[in-house]
């Protein structure tokens, strides 16, 4: 499990290597809850999935990607806003090892 490091800004986009694969995530802040956009080289496999607590956001591995993503509230059971990212709200990448152990 490693922590990705996002901002506490309503919109954004990062890049990162994550289980030898090149991510881009876009998160955005829409008036009704957070999404994130995924691509993997260049490629969207995920359009304004929503982030949730303890869901994780890819889910099918159809989808091509190498683990998932899982939002975590550090202070209770909300569903991430904005304001909140970094602090009490963290984006957690999950290896497929961390998906089999769970």
């Amino acid at each position: 499990m490693q922590t990705i490091l996002a901002q506490a800004v309503p919109n954004q986009q990062m890049s990162c290597q994550l289980g030898a694969q090149s991510v881009t995530l876009i998160i955005t802040q829409m008036a009704y809850g957070l999404f994130m956009t995924i691509a993997v080289a260049g490629v969207t496999i995920l359009n304004n999935a929503p982030c949730q607590n303890l869901n994780r956001v890819v889910r099918d591995a159809y989808l091509g990607f190498v683990g998932d993503f899982l939002w975590f509230d550090t202070q209770g059971s909300s569903d991430p806003v904005y304001t909140g990212i970094g602090t009490r709200y963290q984006l957690l990448y999950l290896s497929p090892a961390d998906l089999a152990a769970g």
